[in-house]
């Protein structure tokens, strides 16, 4: 049975796993969350309700991290996005959870602040994002120095993290000057064929983003 993704084509963490699919050229059929009863299937897949959400046959795999893991291990193709040797692995897996973690969580804030009703907190989610991201674009900038991609000279599953982070999080914070390498860094990111893919099939969605989306990208 061919796999199946429950997506939608504006969220971060939908698009991390659509890169890995795509990089890879994997076949599946996409379960677009805007179309009539499929948030109800995904219910009934995963009742926390989050997405995304892969389906191999009978077999639900849910969280970005576990599902590029899982495409890793049991679809692999051309690009390995998890490498062999256990010190690189594990260098791929500490860049994920730098860029889900300390990216697109301090960007997500004032996006998650500016939606509530009352929304009387936005200055001081504004305020701490910009710190946070200041912090982890500071962080970054030492940590690439030497390499093309997220854990070193080769695309990977960090990559895939980092790809929708950056984008967004410079809608929130741009990265500054002061930057160089993770500026050019996220140019490359967006250079890749496979994020390029997604930022595309994105872009009629750009009004959702509560803050406004720039007028670039």
């Amino acid at each position: 049975m061919a796999l199946a993704l429950y997506s939608h084509p504006f969220s971060s963490y939908c698009q991390k796993v659509l890169i890995a699919l795509w990089e890879n050229e994997i076949e599946f059929t996409y379960r677009h969350l805007e179309e009539e009863g499929v948030s109800a299937e995904l219910g009934k897949l995963w009742p926390i309700g989050r997405f995304p959400v892969l389906v191999d046959g009978g077999r639900t795999i849910t969280e970005s991290s576990i599902i590029i893991e899982y495409l890793d291990t049991r679809h692999q193709g051309a690009v390995s996005l998890l490498p062999s040797d256990p010190d690189d692995a594990l260098e791929v897996r500490f860049m994920d959870r730098f860029f889900d973690n300390y990216v697109m969580a301090a960007m997500q804030a004032p996006v998650f602040e500016s939606v509530r009703e009352d929304g009387t907190r936005i200055d001081a989610a504004m305020a701490g994002a910009r710190s946070a991201l200041d912090t982890a674009y500071a962080w970054l900038e030492q940590r690439l120095s030497g390499r093309t991609w997220a854990a070193g000279a080769s695309f990977s599953m960090a990559d895939c993290a980092a790809a929708p982070s950056l984008f967004y999080a410079d809608w929130v914070h741009q990265i500054g000057e002061a930057f160089p390498l993770v500026r050019a860094y996220r140019t490359r990111l967006l250079g890749r064929s496979s994020f390029a893919r997604a930022v595309e099939e994105a872009r009629p969605y750009r009004s959702y983003f509560p803050l406004g989306a720039p007028d670039r990208d």
